[in-house]
C-alpha cells in the first residue's frame, strides 16, 4: 500500500474505493478479489444474498446505502462518502455452531485497522459493536452483521455467510446519534478511506484463515470485550421477560455472553442489548 497517506483531504484520491482505486494499494490473497462497487445501492448485504454464483471472499461496497440494516433490523445510514459501507460473501464449510466466530473475526480485524491507520484503540461491545472511548463515555463507531441462517446446508454445516461491516470514518458529530462517534471525531482528524479499507480486509482475511484453520478467535475478541466484568442490563429484542440485571464475568467459546444476576444465578445469553446500569462505578456510559 505504498503511495498512501493516513490522513488526508476526504476528496482526495485516498478516500476513493472504487475498485481502480483500490486494487493497486490491495494486498490479500483472495478477500475481495472479486469486488463490486455501487456509488448508492439498498443494503450491500441484500445485494450479496439476492446473488447465488458468487465466489468466497466477494466484496460488495458502496458510498451511500439507502437501506443498511444493523441487528435487529435497525437503520444504519451515513452520509455519502463518509463511511466504510461493505460486505464479505463467504462459504466456510463450518460446523453451524462455529458462525458467531464470522462476528469475533470481523470485530478484530476492524480493531486491528483502526489502531493501524488511525492510531486508535477500539473496544468491542458485546456482542459486536466496535466502541471508542472520548473523556469518559464509550461511543460506538462501527457495527456488524452476520446473516448465515439462509446459508446453512442440511448437514448442519455453514455454506454461506455474509458478513456486513459499517463503520463511521469522516463524520461529524451532527450526522451522529448521541451515542455515536467516527474516527475523525475521536482522533482530530479525517482518516484515509482506501488505506483503511485496505487494512481491514488484510485483517479480516488473516483472522479468518487462523479461524477456518480451527483457531478459536474467542479469547483475542474477549480480551477486547469492554462489557466483561461490568454491571450491565441485558434487555431481549421483542421478547416478553423482564431484563437481566447482573455483572457481566465471561463468554463460552462460542461467544454466549455469561451473566450472574442480582441474585447469584447464572444466565447463558445469545442475544440481546446490553447496557451498563447508570451507578457502574467505571462511569463509562454505553
Amino acid at each position: 500500500m505504498q503511495g498512501c497517506c493516513v490522513y488526508c483531504n476526504v476528496e482526495d484520491m485516498n478516500d476513493l474505493i472504487t475498485q481502480t482505486a483500490v486494487f493497486p494499494h490491495l494486498h490479500t490473497r483472495w478477500l475481495g478479489h472479486t469486488y463490486h462497487y455501487f456509488p448508492a445501492i439498498g443494503s450491500t448485504n441484500s445485494y450479496l444474498k439476492e446473488q447465488t454464483t458468487l465466489p468466497h471472499g466477494t466484496v460488495a461496497i458502496t458510498d451511500f446505502q439507502a437501506a443498511g440494516r444493523g441487528r435487529f433490523d435497525r437503520i444504519w445510514q451515513a452520509p455519502t462518502k463518509s463511511a466504510l459501507l461493505f460486505s464479505v460473501l463467504l462459504h466456510p464449510n463450518w460446523e453451524a455452531e462455529r458462525v458467531a466466530w464470522l462476528g469475533m473475526v470481523a470485530g478484530l480485524a476492524v480493531c486491528d485497522a483502526v489502531t493501524a491507520v488511525a492510531g486508535l484503540e477500539p473496544q468491542i461491545k458485546w456482542p459486536n459493536d466496535v466502541m471508542l472511548r472520548q473523556g469518559e463515555t464509550w461511543r460506538k463507531v462501527c457495527g456488524m452483521l452476520v446473516e448465515a441462517e439462509w446459508g446453512v446446508l442440511a448437514n448442519g454445516r455453514l455454506a454461506s455467510a455474509i458478513i456486513g461491516i459499517g463503520l463511521n470514518v469522516n463524520l461529524d458529530s451532527a450526522d451522529l446519534p448521541p451515542t455515536g462517534t467516527s474516527l475523525q471525531l475521536a482522533g482530530g482528524q479525517p482518516v484515509a478511506r482506501r488505506l483503511l479499507l485496505c487494512h481491514l480486509l488484510q485483517r479480516l482475511e488473516y483472522r479468518y484463515e487462523a479461524a477456518d484453520r480451527g483457531e478459536s478467535p474467542q479469547r483475542d475478541w474477549a480480551e477486547k470485550l469492554v462489557t466483561l466484568g461490568q454491571r450491565v442490563v441485558i434487555t431481549a429484542v421483542h421478547a416478553t421477560h423482564p431484563p437481566i440485571e447482573g455483572i457481566a464475568e465471561a463468554t463460552d467459546p462460542w461467544g454466549q455472553l455469561i451473566v450472574r444476576d442480582t441474585n447469584g444465578h447464572i444466565h447463558i445469553v445469545a442475544a440481546g442489548d446490553v447496557t451498563l446500569r447508570p451507578n457502574n462505578t467505571n462511569h463509562n456510559n454505553l
